[in-house]
């Protein structure tokens, strides 16, 4: 047995595992009982080693797979990525023996691209649930294109926008380092983040860049996902904020299901409220 730390988790983790909980158990019953759909995957790009630790409670608690291989109506196939060996590893414990359920180790937007999706397409009648939840900036927008384009993809995706604060949306953005801009460029797909990030205000010295609220660069992202990457349906995401009330990150849904999105839009404003 390998011995992994345990990710000590907020109560905003426990509200997204329980909003997982809740859409992949219908997902899977609904794709379940749809015969003309060959197979239907589950997909954590992110997935740590399968448990965390509550801070509010102490408890250990399910971590994202392992509530996926819960679900009442099994997926046909499992596909849980992570970039550290010891979580690749608790993960490998967590399936045993199970013949569903593929472990990859590395970076999951090669990894996604090259061996998942692919698994996946529409026209083969597969669909899939894909799972973004990282602790930066990412996956990749070549990922989430991707998914949006594929047809047969939904995601759940967490926007970080406190890593994006703090490393990149400064308020003079001249002084952001090279490599921050780099990442903030492969997360958008292009630099037309900074339209919505910054706003020209005049000023007795010529027009300057102000930042803009997060709202407006969320709202950008959000358009971003239906208009380039292609997807049909995106509610408004949920601001998933830390014991102070700071913002951690937004959780954004993405399909082209009506009935997928409206079960997770009620999920969503349930736990929004």
């Amino acid at each position: 047995m390998v011995a992994v730390q345990i990710d000590e988790v907020g109560h905003w983790t426990e509200i997204k595992l329980d909003i997982i909980r809740e859409y992949s158990a219908a997902y899977a019953r609904i794709l379940h009982n749809q015969s003309a759909i060959r197979t239907f995957d589950y997909i954590d790009a992110f997935a740590g080693s399968g448990k965390h630790r509550s801070r509010t409670s102490g408890r250990e608690i399910q971590g994202s797979p392992a509530i996926a291989l819960n679900v009442s109506t099994p997926f046909s196939h499992y596909h849980f990525i992570d970039l550290v060996g010891r979580k690749a590893e608790s993960l490998r414990q967590l399936a045993g023996e199970r013949e569903d359920v593929t472990i990859y180790q590395g970076d999951c937007n090669a990894i996604l691209l090259e061996k998942v999706f692919p698994r996946c397409r529409y026209e083969n009648y597969c669909r899939a649930l894909c799972l973004l939840d990282p602790y930066d900036l990412n996956p990749k927008w070549e990922v989430v294109k991707t998914a949006g384009e594929m047809r047969s993809i939904e995601v759940f995706m967490n926007f970080m926008i406190m890593d994006a604060n703090m490393n990149i949306l400064w308020k003079d953005p001249d002084k952001v380092p090279a490599g921050q801009i780099d990442r903030m460029r492969e997360f958008w797909g292009d630099d037309s983040w900074r339209d919505a990030a910054y706003k020209k205000e005049p000023t007795l010295f010529g027009d300057w860049d102000q930042k803009a609220p997060n709202d407006d660069l969320v709202s950008a992202y959000r358009q971003r996902l239906q208009t380039v990457a292609g997807f049909t349906y995106v509610p408004e995401p949920i601001p998933m904020r830390n014991s102070k009330g700071s913002i951690i990150y937004y959780l954004f849904f993405a399909s082209h299901n009506n009935t997928g999105y409206k079960i997770a839009k009620a999920i969503l404003d349930r736990y929004r409220r």
